[in-house]
């Protein structure tokens, strides 16, 4: 039975535990037919060790998406793993522990600019670092993941404009890379108990709002429907949806008081 990947070229960033949403992605992607291809930073050989739990083998890239000496080989070094690209996605967000965690009337703007670079200037550079790769006329898809920058969410702070940066990064994309046949689309995803979250100081309170306020009974040990919705996005599935934020939430977005 084919899959709703077959023969795609995927490369997927942000696997850091089989508790990853980007994890999942990479799962299900291979499980759909695409050969699939990792980067990981700063610690590789992590994601090396979580990417025997996949059903296929992968490549695992090193790749700190703020240093241009990786950006500029990343192009060569997928070139010569998959021969070209039709999927990125990009699953890469940090920022400093200052810029967390109920501090966001004092945190400084270094703290402030690291996140910004790392969680949204990153989509156009990753980007555009592997556009030669995406076929002219068939074009490509990018998914990237946020968390719904519509609110101020408790503890969440400088993340919460990185990630309106992210989404706004998003729609201009869209815009530029439309003529290209290139979709660019996000997932904004429920609170799942990831690497990422347990590093945002307080993150179970955010993570409340969803045993009160979800239509759809939500499991935070439960990334797969993040992973699927990624996957969706990538298939052509979606021929002409671009610039757009789905919602892997359990319907938390939508709920008003």
């Amino acid at each position: 039975m084919s899959g709703i990947l077959d023969g795609k070229r995927i490369l997927i960033t942000g696997v850091l535990m089989e508790s990853s949403i980007a994890f999942h992605a990479a799962k299900v992607a291979q499980e759909q037919g695409a050969e699939v291809i990792l980067t990981a930073f700063p610690r590789p050989t992590l994601t090396e060790r979580i990417a025997k739990k996949l059903p296929k083998p992968a490549k695992v890239i090193e790749l700190d998406v703020t240093n241009e000496e990786h950006l500029g080989r990343l192009e060569g070094m997928v070139r010569e793993e998959l021969g070209g690209l039709d999927g990125i996605v990009h699953s890469i967000g940090f920022a400093p522990q200052d810029a967390l965690g109920g501090n966001f009337l004092n945190t400084p703007f270094e703290s402030v600019a690291t996140a910004m670079h790392v969680s949204a200037f990153s989509l156009k550079s990753l980007t555009m670092a592997l556009l030669p790769l995406m076929p002219e006329e068939e074009g490509g898809a990018v998914v990237g993941l946020t968390f719904d920058a519509q609110f101020a969410w408790p503890q969440y702070d400088w993340m919460g404009p990185a990630k309106a940066a992210l989404e706004a990064t998003n729609r201009y994309l869209a815009r530029d890379l439309g003529p290209r046949n290139i979709r660019c689309n996000l997932v904004s995803a429920g609170p799942i108990g990831s690497m990422a979250a347990k590093s945002i100081p307080g993150f179970g309170e955010l993570a409340k709002v969803w045993d009160s306020r979800s239509p759809l009974q939500w499991d935070m040990a439960d990334p797969e429907p993040a992973g699927r919705g990624i996957v969706a996005l990538l298939s052509d599935f979606f021929p002409k949806t671009t610039g757009e934020i789905i919602h892997v939430d359990g319907g938390v977005h939508m709920m008003g008081a």
